[in-house]
């Protein structure tokens, strides 16, 4: 039987792990919401301990047998002043951070995002949900980019972390080590994209922060600049939005 009743170090756990230096220290994250949580279970990801109700453990007591290490049944009050979000009233599993993986070279027609400071954890999940959509299986980050395993950002992925792997490294050391593939930046002022086109080649897409864009140092190693046309007054697009738009274009273009 599972056991019952969340004990103060188990609430103590579960807010700590909304920080990122107990993620680390811990080496743990928290995914939250139905949908979620039963996809981390079918996964390669290790959960180390559910959360939830009677109703979704016995609703999926299948995969929670073949999956989850321990499991407690909790009331949905219980889970929810346990939760980072208010509305998760059915479960929530604290999950083992996966060991880095190295940074695999892009395959022939394989295109990359790379995020240059994104700040916003809203804007990373939904960009890790694009890239997820269009069939993008690589993001690159700087260090200063939020954690992909911040509960916001998970929340935002829908489940797309899963299958996007996101990797944090020294973005201008790398690219000054790499001699191909091409990297492309989207700047204001670069091709327009109705009228130019991405080649069906491999190649790196470089989105900057919110508010600066891309750095000086990070646009020395870009090759070629692009643009999304602007009709109206705005002055600038969403990041995530305008990374919708640009793979779109990328997929339209190659394939």
């Amino acid at each position: 039987m599972p056991d019952t009743n969340i004990s103060k170090r188990q609430y103590k756990l579960l807010h700590s792990l909304q920080v990122k230096k107990y993620r680390k220290q811990h080496q743990a994250f928290l995914v939250e919401g139905e949908k979620s949580v039963v996809e981390t279970l079918q996964s390669s990801y290790r959960v180390v301990e559910l959360y939830c109700t009677t109703d979704f453990a016995q609703n999926y007591a299948p995969i929670i047998e073949a999956s989850a290490t321990k499991v407690l049944v909790a009331t949905a009050n219980e889970l929810k002043k346990g939760s980072h979000f208010q509305t998760n009233n059915s479960c929530l599993a604290i999950v083992q951070l996966p060991e880095p993986t190295p940074i695999a070279p892009l395959a022939q027609n394989e295109y990359a995002l790379v995020l240059d400071g994104i700040q916003d954890p809203g804007n990373l999940g939904t960009i890790v949900r694009i890239a997820d959509w269009y069939g993008i299986g690589s993001i690159l980050c700087s260090p200063d980019t939020v954690d992909v395993y911040n509960p916001k950002v998970i929340a935002s992925c829908m489940g797309s972390f899963l299958r996007v792997n996101t990797h944090y490294t020294d973005l201008e050391a790398y690219f000054q080590a790499l001699t191909t593939p091409k990297v492309y930046g989207a700047f204001l002022d670069g091709a327009n994209l109705h009228e130019w086109s991405f080649p069906k080649e491999a190649g790196y897409i470089v989105l900057g922060n919110e508010s600066k864009g891309i750095r000086a140092s990070m646009a020395a190693h870009i090759h070629q600049k692009i643009t999304i046309p602007r009709f109206g007054q705005a002055e600038s697009l969403n990041v995530a939005m305008a990374t919708a738009v640009i793979c779109d274009h990328v997929k339209k273009d190659t394939t």
